[in-house]
């Protein structure tokens, strides 16, 4: 019997167990672990769809790109994905993100101590969200206050419970500021708007956006460090060959997906590797567990910067779902782990917990140390 809690803690001997799928009571879902499987079901939304009334993410924010499919989907996300490919992003993005880490940077440098999910992972997403958006101005503590009540509603629905007033009442807070930004001539949300979204359209996309952003960049720093800093050997050999930085990233990102899991739900009744899925089942896609596949990844447990096939993880999805600010994501990580890996005889504080979370896993804290 796999408990929420097991999942919420350490979910990956339970997610090996039933590889490459199985039914796990507690969250009254199948539980796709295997990666081939899990790409056979992003890929098909015609079977496996996000349109149900009991994905989380549209309890919280109403109708977006993140759970919609087919035309609908095509509708919502096509005015915000041309500004987000690759070189578009390098472009847009590489001078501002580097001069918001130089700024979160020089105000640690002579502390010797801090918190990095706080004082850099958290601020450095909610900087460059804002910024990708056009937003109108708003403090980094009152956005991460709002992603945080509307992160824990989001998780407690997957869990089984109801939607928080908290959460609520931040996406009621969210929709207003987004809402007066729609107007800024410069604004993607103005892009998103002359296409023909109308406003609660373009704040649940905004909404997700943000909520992806700010997620998955945090978590990827915060567990990228986590990980160097609990492997010094691992850290040893990036240290003296900066090059394997970039492949140390994708390695975290194999290993602890800041987005553990994505909830598809079965549109038909079929077989699915053995397993005799209903129609209306929840079909959960483990991108913790197809990270661990033993079939792709030899000695999945282990923390490898070297390993050559990193970058195969499912950390952003597949499929038409795949997250639309990948790039710029890898973007603020690299240039943030760059920066903190400089400070001299930098070590994790023994008090640092570990990565954990049912839907979104990361440390709760990074407190760390460096030398003067």
């Amino acid at each position: 019997m796999v408990t929420v809690d097991e999942l919420e803690t350490d979910p990956h001997p339970a997610l090996a167990r039933i590889r490459p799928i199985g039914w796990i009571e507690s969250m009254n879902a199948w539980f796709v672990t295997g990666r081939s499987l899990a790409v056979q079901v992003l890929r098909d939304p015609a079977t496996f769809t996000v349109d149900d009334p009991r994905f989380s993410t549209a309890q919280v924010v109403g109708p977006s790109m993140l759970s919609l499919d087919g035309a609908h989907h095509k509708s919502h996300r096509d005015p915000f994905e041309s500004p987000f490919g690759l070189a578009e992003t390098r472009r847009r993005f590489t001078q501002p993100v580097q001069q918001t880490v130089d700024d979160l940077m020089s105000t640690l440098h002579p502390r010797h101590s801090a918190d990095l999910r706080t004082a850099l992972a958290g601020p450095l997403s909610v900087a460059v969200v804002a910024l990708s958006l056009g937003l109108p101005p708003a403090s980094a503590s009152t956005v991460l206050d709002w992603y945080t009540a509307i992160s824990s509603s989001v998780s407690g629905i997957s869990a089984g419970r109801p939607a928080t007033a908290d959460g609520a009442a931040a996406f009621a807070e969210l929709h207003k500021h987004v809402a007066s930004g729609i107007d800024s001539a410069d604004s993607l949300l103005a892009v998103a708007a002359a296409a023909g979204l109308g406003i609660d359209e373009v704040v649940a996309n905004a909404a997700v956006f943000m909520f992806g952003g700010i997620e998955t960049t945090e978590g990827m720093i915060t567990n990228a460090l986590w990980h160097l800093l609990t492997h010094r050997d691992q850290l040893d050999l990036v240290l003296a060959d900066p090059a394997l930085l970039p492949n140390a990233m994708e390695e975290s990102l194999r290993l602890e997906p800041a987005a553990a899991v994505i909830d598809r739900y079965a549109t038909r009744d079929l077989d699915l590797a053995g397993a005799a899925i209903r129609r209306g089942d929840m079909v959960t896609v483990s991108l913790a567990g197809a990270g661990r596949d033993p079939e792709v990844f030899p000695a999945p447990d282990t923390f490898d910067v070297r390993r050559p096939n990193a970058r195969r993880h499912l950390a952003f999805a597949s499929g038409p779902h795949i997250c639309l600010g990948m790039h710029l994501t890898r973007l603020e990580t690299l240039t943030a782990l760059e920066a903190v890996l400089r400070l001299p005889g930098l070590r994790l504080a023994p008090d640092s917990p570990a990565p954990r979370g049912l839907v979104f896993r990361k440390p709760p804290a990074l407190h760390v140390t460096w030398d003067a």
